[in-house]
């Protein structure tokens, strides 16, 4: 039985069709990530998940209890916003426990329990400070300690990082990791940030104009892309796409790309498809049977990786490598069996 389970939920406002038929089912202590572009419906979703918008059609349930009516405060649900939403009045103390004095609990175990979740996130020298004192993960914290004081049966983060500089997001992300794999709980995170999803997730939802595009392990995700917006939207610089037109096509099993014959013997090609080839699989040194040369238009320099672009037949190349380029002229190599095809309607073709 699956812990959390949606049942074609449908969601509108006015004219505009947000969420359309969207089913999934999430295991118990599992962390799901809701990753999509802005406007895809992902946070709308949390948002119904916690009772604070309205479902238009369908059936949201956590361990088979339907959710749809019931009060944000009785459905056992912790949520952790993106703005923290803490009280600039109260201290640290005070923020975390707020949600406990309603509860009817002792002022001992309240204390107990606030102590416990600011050990664990590493704030518990910082109980007296209000939130202004604090830093901006160390509100994250705060707010994420709140919710953990709870003791949810199921945690809901709606881009809790997106307010921190690079360095902070890579150490919350790490912290968030930790509690999770600490307290085994479920959670449901939503970002559109594809480095959080794939560090964080056992899951991912990939997201587009309400409905999934895909749903699998991020490695699933990285390596079989069920189209091209899936496979554009995973993986930095995004994968090249090349289309194929009738004119490149030889035979029923050959094609031309960039002059290169290639063939597959198990896929049948009758009309224009696509290409693609993600910018780390294709190499300035392992030589292949397929090389191209090319002209560097512009290299980004990473530190440890640059970041080279090019063009050809008016197509856009980008290639990721750890070599120092400093040629305007160079050969590119790239094999077969890292070619990805997609048919005309941009979904993956099986080879």
């Amino acid at each position: 039985m699956a812990f959390l389970k949606f049942e074609d939920i449908d969601k509108s406002f006015g004219e505009n069709n947000v969420i359309s038929k969207f089913n999934l089912e999430v295991e118990k202590g599992k962390f799901i990530v809701l990753l999509g572009p802005s406007g895809c419906g992902k946070s709308t979703l949390l948002r119904m998940i916690a009772g604070l918008e309205k479902i238009d059609n369908g059936k949201i349930l956590l361990e088979n209890n339907l959710l749809n009516d019931l009060l944000p405060s009785k459905r056992q649900i912790a949520m952790v916003f993106q703005s923290y939403a803490l009280y600039p009045h109260m201290n640290v103390f005070q923020n975390i426990s707020f949600g406990l004095k309603s509860e009817k609990i002792s002022k001992n175990d309240i204390k107990d329990k606030v102590i416990e979740a600011a050990k664990i996130l590493k704030i518990d020298e910082l109980l007296e400070r209000r939130p202004k004192e604090l830093s901006g993960g160390q509100r994250q914290r705060v707010a994420i300690g709140r919710a953990i004081t709870r003791n949810p049966k199921l945690f809901l983060f709606d881009e809790p990082l997106s307010n921190l500089d690079a360095a902070l997001r890579s150490e919350m992300r790490v912290e968030i990791s930790k509690l999770h794999k600490k307290l085994k709980s479920t959670i449901v995170y939503v970002t559109h940030d594809q480095i959080e999803a794939m560090t964080l997730a056992d899951k991912i939802v990939i997201m587009n104009k309400g409905k999934i595009e895909q749903f699998g392990s991020p490695d699933e995700i990285y390596d079989n892309p069920n189209n091209i917006f899936v496979a554009e939207f995973i993986g930095n610089p995004k994968m090249n796409i090349f289309k194929i037109k009738i004119e490149d096509i030889i035979n029923r099993n050959t094609f031309k790309l960039f002059n290169k014959e290639i063939k597959f013997e198990n896929v049948i090609f009758e009309k224009e498809f696509y290409v693609g080839i993600r910018p780390e699989h294709i190499s300035l040194e392992n030589k292949s049977e397929f090389a191209v040369d090319i002209n560097v238009d512009l290299i980004e320099n990473l530190g440890s990786e640059k970041i080279i672009y090019s063009h050809l037949n008016n197509a856009e190349i980008r290639i990721k490598s750890t070599q120092n380029i400093k040629d305007k002229n160079i050969t590119i190599y790239f094999q077969k069996n890292k070619l990805y095809l997609f048919d005309n309607n941009k979904n993956r073709l099986k080879s």
